[in-house]
């Protein structure tokens, strides 16, 4: 049924946003939230050093990416809790282990309705940046690199501090 939601076509990019009503601030470009640079964690960090430094640097999450760019998925403060107390991981772990490896990717271009659309459904989205790179032999390619997390939490603050009402 997902190919007849319009909320999943939009969020995928197979459908423009035609809803007639829009808020003020559905057009608005997802890089006017000013969001802070990202927490990054690679992914031989242990879950024991996870834990500390989410505490530490007082972050709820953080996406868990490649020493390449690859990114590899979010981690949470709870989750890694969760899972370690209930056994399905141990302190020692990589943080992979307790990784959440699906997750969704919005553009700092694309709009906050997408972002809407997105955290409908999730409880956040890993803004990416992509960026042209080049190599020793001159060949180039493209690479995402993230430029932060968003949480609905994040556009509401946004929608509340310059509410166009």
């Amino acid at each position: 049924s997902k190919f007849v939601n319009d909320k999943w076509m939009i969020k995928n990019g197979y459908l423009s946003d035609v809803q007639e009503h829009r808020p003020w601030w559905w057009n608005i470009k997802v890089q006017k939230l000013n969001l802070s640079a990202p927490l990054i964690l690679l992914p031989e960090v242990s879950c024991q050093k996870a834990i500390e430094i989410l505490q530490e640097k007082g972050y709820d999450q953080a996406p868990v990416v490649a020493e390449s760019g690859l990114i590899l998925g979010m981690v949470t403060l709870s989750n890694t809790l969760s899972s370690v107390l209930a056994g399905n991981a141990e302190f020692s772990d990589p943080v992979t282990k307790v990784t959440y490896d699906q997750f969704s990717k919005i553009g700092l271009e694309d709009s906050l309705g997408k972002l809407s659309c997105i955290l409908e459904n999730d409880h956040f989205a890993i803004v990416v940046h992509e960026q042209m790179q080049f190599n020793g032999n001159g060949s180039s390619f493209m690479k995402q690199m993230v430029f932060g997390v968003v949480t609905a939490m994040d556009l509401l603050t946004f929608v509340s501090r310059n509410d166009k009402k």
